[in-house]
């Protein structure tokens, strides 16, 4: 009889007498089943669709610029926010799937210099780090705090790139608001938050489809474990899904229509006739001293055709008068001198033939000029190494010198240069100087300020340029226009000039100001306040046979791209905007907070939830 009761007792209850035998321990089967339910999916889903999600990025982005393609990028990352239960290695496959973004994305640095591959991959794979974080964080908020997805992914995704638009210095490029440029309506929103604030809508659209697709598609692609697919839903529970889709519809028309409405408000009215003079030089490390010479007659036979369209102001891209000036301060020795900078002769700072020579350029013209040059600027104990902006008038020579504030690490300084570690590996002469301030430049009646290079990637820079020049000047006005003057000859005519071009046009929106850029192999470019690239007036290209200046298009028609690798000259009367701008008097008020948002999901991480009585009854 004992016997019978014992094979009729449940087989959970058999089983959970069993002791260990032979150095394993028996499981029962509601233990079995229990480890089945809980085994996470495989890692091949989440791969593939963050695969998927990776090239719809890069493809959003030139060169392939397909913009309608990046509402819907996003869509794979937040179908794995949206599960219950993250798969096997998900936050691995998330970002070897958004390497294939970053990696061909930012291919185009290994043109620089041999060197420069390794910071290639190196970037690529600090970028691509942002999109695990991205999907951790929005975990936490969806399935921990029970938060709405429409809502957190655009919050959590526009902190983290406000995060790397400061974070070793910045990286302000591919953000994805950068792939709607061309909407130009819906870019004025920029004016309020930044830039940022663009990517914010297009994620809170692109959250909204997600939410539109139903679960059993995720159990099609093998994200759900399959003893849980009929057991529980697999994903975080969505209330109407098309209401929330309605909502972000209607924000988006509400952003369109604020585009619209400022857009109507603009007055523009004519300004200086500004002249940008485009070499075709490709950038090195160490330029040989014979193309100083080649360099200073192609530009200055190219300003001579633009002397002819009466500029009142000509602009020279960054670096591209390669001959140094020397400034000293006076009370210094030849002795001082030869101690301060020993691999200059004590006479050479009393040598006048630079500044003789930029003063005659300008005399020439009969214009004021904004060239790019590099400069070595001697004091007591100090000595500095500059890249700058300086500033010619007919009728005074020298005026005001810009010297750049936000260096690229590691090619215009290395971090930590002063460290033990690291000084004695490193050249004392190696990098630049930080400048000090920015610098307004003033001629005639018109004020503007200059930015350098990749500065006008960075919003908060450029922000902070123009509200210090303004703070700072006597009469507290508001400067008329930006001129940026860069060296893109390092990229060699690759996607890396459109995509410079297009964190300018955002620079222009935020803070309602004409921008214009002269751009070693180009691409130089006019653009107004609602970020516009203006078609210029004259667009005269130097025949690289006779060497004869011929008129031209600024789009290539061939191709439909700006063209580059090209020796010109652009010439456009500035349209200066009558409007003020929240983002210049607020600054990055709502892309901080997104960022402090981030920061307190993910300490939330570790702060105890209290379970429901309904669960604690059930365990």
């Amino acid at each position: 009889m004992d016997d019978v009761s014992t094979q009729l007792q449940p087989v959970e209850q058999q089983q959970s007498k069993t002791k260990k035998k032979r150095g394993r321990v028996e499981l029962s089967v509601h233990q079995i089943i229990d480890r089945a339910e809980n085994r996470p999916a495989g890692v091949r889903g989440a791969l593939l669709l963050s695969i998927i999600a990776g090239f719809a990025m890069w493809a959003s982005f030139p060169p392939l610029d397909f913009a309608p393609l990046a509402w819907l990028a996003p869509i794979p990352w937040l179908l794995l926010i949206r599960l219950k239960r993250p798969t096997r290695w998900m936050y691995t496959a998330s970002y070897l799937g958004t390497l294939c973004f970053t990696v061909p994305a930012l291919q185009w640095m290994r043109y620089g210099d041999p060197l420069m591959y390794f910071a290639w991959i190196l970037l690529a794979g600090y970028v691509a780090a942002y999109v695990p974080v991205f999907i951790g964080i929005s975990r936490i908020a969806v399935h921990r705090w029970k938060m709405p997805l429409l809502w957190t992914a655009p919050v959590v995704w526009t902190g983290l790139e406000y995060l790397r638009g400061f974070l070793f210095t910045g990286f302000g490029w591919y953000y994805l608001g950068h792939t709607q440029y061309r909407w130009t309506e819906l870019i004025q929103v920029s004016d309020l938050f930044g830039a940022y604030s663009v990517s914010y809508f297009v994620m809170l659209f692109s959250a909204a489809i997600a939410l539109q697709i139903p679960s059993r598609f995720l159990n099609k692609l093998r994200l759900v474990p399959e003893l849980q697919k009929d057991n529980e839903p697999a994903t975080a529970l969505v209330k109407q899904p098309f209401r929330q889709l309605v909502v972000a519809s209607l924000v988006l028309v509400a952003v369109i229509g604020y585009g619209y409405f400022r857009r109507s408000q603009a007055d523009f009215q004519p300004g200086p006739r500004v002249a940008l003079v485009q070499g075709n030089f490709k950038a090195a490390l160490h330029i040989p001293r014979e193309q100083y010479e080649e360099s200073y007659l192609v530009h200055n036979e190219l300003t001579s055709y633009a002397v002819k369209q009466q500029p009142d102001i000509i602009v020279w891209p960054e670096g591209m008068f390669r001959y140094t000036l020397q400034q000293a301060d006076p009370s210094l020795t030849p002795a001082d001198l030869a101690d301060i900078a020993p691999f200059f002769p004590p006479e050479s700072w009393k040598d006048t033939r630079v500044a003789d020579t930029l003063a005659e350029l300008s005399e020439k013209a009969g214009a004021a000029m904004v060239i790019g040059l590099g400069c070595y600027e001697a004091k007591p104990n100090q000595l500095g190494q500059y890249n700058s902006a300086q500033l010619i008038t007919p009728e005074e020579g020298l005026g005001p010198r810009y010297d750049k504030l936000h260096r690229v690490p590691f090619g215009e300084y290395i971090p930590g240069k002063d460290l033990p570690i690291l000084s004695a590996y490193i050249p004392d002469n190696f990098g630049l100087t930080a400048g000090k301030s920015a610098t307004l430049f003033e001629y005639k009646n018109w004020r503007f300020a200059p930015v350098i290079c990749f500065e006008d990637t960075v919003p908060h820079v450029v922000r902070k340029i123009v509200r210090s020049v303004e703070k700072n000047s006597s009469t507290k006005k508001p400067i008329d226009f930006l001129v940026n003057l860069s060296n893109d000859g390092w990229f060699a005519g690759s996607s890396e000039h459109d995509q410079h071009l297009i964190t300018a046009q955002f620079r222009a929106v935020e803070c309602r100001k004409p921008l214009v850029r002269a751009a070693n192999m180009g691409i130089s470019s006019f653009i107004d306040g609602d970020g516009v690239v203006i078609n210029p007036e004259v667009f005269l290209e130097r025949d690289p046979v006779s060497g004869e200046p011929r008129q031209s298009s600024f789009i290539d028609p061939k191709t439909g791209t700006y063209r580059r690798k090209i020796d010109a000259v652009l010439v456009q009367t500035i349209p200066l905007d009558n409007r003020s701008s929240l983002y210049l008097l607020w600054g990055d008020w709502f892309a901080q907070s997104c960022l402090l948002t981030c920061f307190g999901l993910f300490l939330s991480r570790w702060v105890p939830v209290k379970k429901k009585r309904e669960e604690v009854s059930n365990a």
